[in-house]
């Protein structure tokens, strides 16, 4: 009974889900490089926009925090970090917008 077609449909189905979310996680330097988000922001220093520690240290424990910043990665915005605002990004797709703030996230 462990090799029925069903265990086997069901393990597939596991792994397809975790290695589309692994992909999605591991994407995320790959997609901030490509939406040129590092033009403006690098891991550890401000450029012209804050660094992503910096991001991550000031809203890592505010309620729905990814939520929040996926928000204003699309929408743009300023007052929160200088002068200088950044620019919105409407054609990023929110999922996307979701994968590059949980991932700004996790530079606590």
């Amino acid at each position: 009974m462990a090799n029925s077609p069903r265990n086997t449909v069901a393990q597939g189905l596991l792994l397809l889900v975790w290695a589309c979310a692994g992909g999605a996680a591991q994407a995320s330097p790959e997609l901030a490089k490509q939406k040129n988000c590092m033009n403006c922001h690098a891991a550890d220093r401000k450029i012209v926009g804050p660094a992503w520690r910096d991001i991550a240290k000031r809203y890592g424990s505010t309620p729905n925090a990814s939520a929040a910043l996926a928000v204003k990665i699309r929408a743009g915005g300023g007052g929160a970090w200088g002068v200088v605002p950044m620019p919105a990004n409407p054609t990023l797709s929110e999922a996307d917008a979701k994968r590059l703030a949980d991932w700004v996230l996790t530079h606590r």
